[in-house]
């Protein structure tokens, strides 16, 4: 039996958004103009929720009972581009989770016996309510929605996903970080049995993997944390059961199968500015104006493309969420706070 200080049930009932209160605030949040992603691209703006339909990969629901149950009072958001969304089979097989090799197909190959349930997230450091959780505890009180997000990988290579989740900051909130709380540091499950990358004496990165935001980001309106995709539960190569998606910041910042969240009063050192500091920042703002030391972000490879009918696109500052984002970095010189 899981053995806790704190039990996410015990967490009054006053921290936790509800879904009246979720719906009005988008409800507001949309007469304001806020309430749809200001993308290069037309949105959803002006729309319901409820006049754009959900996605769908037309397979049977999946995952524990509990999330089959949630996933069918699943609601469209409008924190969503109208852009069409790259279909399933890519975004499925398409993958970097280097835990499970470093092919982009090696996360589909190689994570179908990966167990993600039952599963446990710990919640730590600066904060009032700590202790270890089963997932169906931290899910289980907010409403689930579907979020169309633009995924911007370093590689410059991009997809449009439709995430299903709920708000990361509705989340910490419940916990009640204190004023020591400076940043959020997440971690990625630690097994190399199950993980067979993790094991290997010629690892690219050191593991666990290790990422970091900052507190105001972190309760950005945007950030979101996923435990579905395409209107099901989420595949073990995408990042089963839960993973953190912030749009406005290139892929490896959205960090898969988390097993911790900590409140810390410094920033952490993160897997990949660990690995390699010159080419990979804390922050990961996508940003065409600063090159990678090996290619230029000016431009990107939407998926589905192929060598004889190549799809590129231009590049768009904060992934095209700067109306939502961009106050967060004023005054800061982003090529050098890369």
């Amino acid at each position: 039996m899981l053995i806790k200080r704190t039990r996410a049930s015990d967490i009054p009932s006053s921290e936790i958004t509800s879904e009246t209160v979720f719906h009005e605030r988008r409800t507001i949040l949309k007469a304001m103009g806020l309430g749809a992603v200001a993308l290069g691209t037309p949105i959803v703006a002006g729309a319901t929720s409820g006049e754009r339909k959900l996605y769908t990969n037309e397979v049977p629901l999946s995952g524990p009972v509990w999330l089959q149950d949630k996933l069918k009072t699943l609601s469209p958001s409008l924190y969503s581009t109208a852009e069409a969304a790259t279909p399933f089979e890519y975004v499925s097989t398409y993958n970097n989770f280097y835990e499970f090799g470093t092919g982009k197909t090696d996360p589909a190959d190689n994570s179908q016996n990966f167990i993600t349930d039952p599963w446990v997230v710990e919640v730590a450091g600066e904060a009032e309510l700590t202790g270890k959780y089963n997932l169906e505890d931290i899910v289980n009180p907010h409403t689930l929605e579907e979020r169309v997000y633009r995924l911007r990988c370093v590689e410059a290579w991009s997809m449009v996903v439709p995430w299903v989740g709920f708000s990361l900051a509705d989340l910490l909130k419940r916990f009640k970080p204190n004023s020591n709380a400076k940043y959020v540091r997440f971690e990625t499950l630690h097994d190399p049995e199950q993980m067979p990358a993790q094991a290997s004496r010629f690892a690219a990165i050191n593991y666990p993997y290790v990422e970091g935001l900052r507190i105001d980001e972190a309760m950005n309106e945007l950030a979101f944390l996923s435990v579905g995709v395409y209107g099901n539960a989420m595949p073990n190569q995408n990042g089963a059961p839960i993973r953190l998606i912030v749009p406005w910041k290139y892929g490896f910042k959205s960090i898969k199968s988390i097993v911790k969240i900590e409140f810390t009063k410094r920033r952490p050192k993160t897997t990949w500015e660990m690995s390699n500091s010159r080419e990979y920042g804390f922050f990961a703002n996508v940003n065409p104006d600063v090159s990678h030391p090996r290619w230029s972000q000016a431009r990107e490879r939407r998926l589905p493309t192929s060598i004889f009918r190549q799809n590129y696109v231009d590049t768009l500052k904060f992934n095209g969420y700067g109306p939502q984002v961009a106050h967060l970095y004023q005054g800061m010189d982003l090529g050098r706070y890369f």
